[in-house]
């Protein structure tokens, strides 16, 4: 079943709340090839990707493949794949003679929303209907595991985790520890500030309805390689839900553990903090478990015209700053800079293309691009 699971915070103000579980990152290799009712045309595809380059074109190209929209990149894999198309489900890479010849990536939102065995079952309807056929089965390359609380107050730090990793880091913001970094290549383990993170980097903020709340939620996640994928027998997308509990459980005994020192010199005696005694009993509850998760678009295209509004009212300040300096006004009105802003609109505007740049973006939105 899937690993996706979810919890209301509890009332205790002073404990780590557990709020959910999923995989947030996964990566696939496909070893697929043409049959002979075949309609992905390689070659054209060549084409329109150099064409694209050529014109130096930022845009993707909008195309409708086997009944789905994907928008197909002016550029290839630094992997080696020549072609790179993707839309609000699938990052897919791919190439005729590349062995093996797409590499997917699944969307986080969508590894959310709809968990990664519906997923896979789309990319392999969408196989079928462009008359592509598997050599093998599928083998899975990357897995991230993750694991969401609600965290009143951190109070451990690097020296609190046991890791087998040779490899560890910290990153810091005003002072404050948001990121515990462990390992690299194969399995690498990060602790981190999930709040901070979608601030600064991801803007995910669909999470909060799924968590809800909107602060104090940090993140264990696992990134985890097809070596020890392996090494727990886990290659295909049904391995995955059989085994995955039981990697995890060697992961979150034997290769880190969050503890609470003492002054015991043996640190692997340290009592186990009271957050990871607690992801040990959601990691042996993972059977059974499978959750649907309603994501709001609504609320997500409200997010992006609020930070829209507050990069605009940016450079309304400037404006006003700017023709402050120009007509020596000591000072300038709101409603006297979104003038002056209606009129600059007005010089720039250009009614030919209005319509067709607004509906390319349309696309690309629902693309998830």
């Amino acid at each position: 079943m899937s690993l996706t699971t979810h919890c209301e915070p509890q009332p205790d103000a002073c404990k780590p709340s557990f709020l959910l579980a999923g995989h947030d990152t996964l990566q696939c290799a496909y070893y697929l090839h043409r049959s002979a009712f075949c309609s992905l045309d390689f070659s054209s595809l060549l084409l329109e990707r150099e064409r694209l380059r050529q014109a130096k074109l930022r845009d993707a190209c909008i195309l409708t493949l086997g009944g789905i929209d994907w928008s197909l990149k002016p550029y290839g894999s630094g992997s080696g794949y020549p072609l790179v198309m993707e839309n609000a489900e699938f990052k897919v890479e791919f190439g005729e003679f590349n062995s093996p010849s797409f590499f997917v990536t699944y969307r986080s939102q969508a590894l959310w929303q709809f968990g990664a065995r519906v997923l896979h079952e789309r990319f392999m309807q969408w196989v079928d209907a462009v008359g592509l056929v598997s050599a093998k089965p599928p083998s899975l390359s990357r897995v991230d595991f993750t694991f969401d609380y609600f965290l009143p107050s951190r109070d451990f730090d690097l020296n609190s985790f046991v890791t087998l990793a040779g490899k560890d880091s910290q990153y810091r913001e005003n002072g404050q520890e948001q990121t515990f970094a462990f390992g690299k290549g194969d399995v690498m383990l990060r602790v981190y500030d999930k709040i901070a993170e979608i601030a600064q980097q991801s803007d995910k903020v669909w999470f909060f309805p799924l968590w809800g709340v909107e602060q104090g939620v940090w993140r264990i996640e696992w990134q985890v390689r097809k070596t020890i994928l392996k090494r727990f027998g886990i290659r295909t997308m049904d391995d995955l839900f059989e085994r995955q509990a039981d990697c995890l459980r060697y992961l979150a005994n034997e290769h880190d553990s969050l503890r609470i020192p003492t002054a015991d010199s043996n640190c692997s005696r340290w009592p186990l903090h009271p957050l990871w005694v607690d992801l040990h009993s959601r990691i042996e509850q993972l059977n059974g478990q499978g959750v649907y998760r309603e994501i709001d678009p609504q609320m997500v295209l409200d997010e992006r015209l609020m930070r829209i509004g507050i990069s605009l009212y940016g450079y309304a300040k400037r404006v006003a700053a700017i023709e402050c300096l120009r007509g020596g006004h000591a000072f300038l009105s709101l409603d006297d800079t979104l003038l002056r802003i209606d009129r600059l609109l007005h010089r720039v505007h250009d009614a030919a293309t209005w319509q067709q740049d607004v509906d390319k973006r349309v696309t690309e939105m629902r693309l998830g691009l």
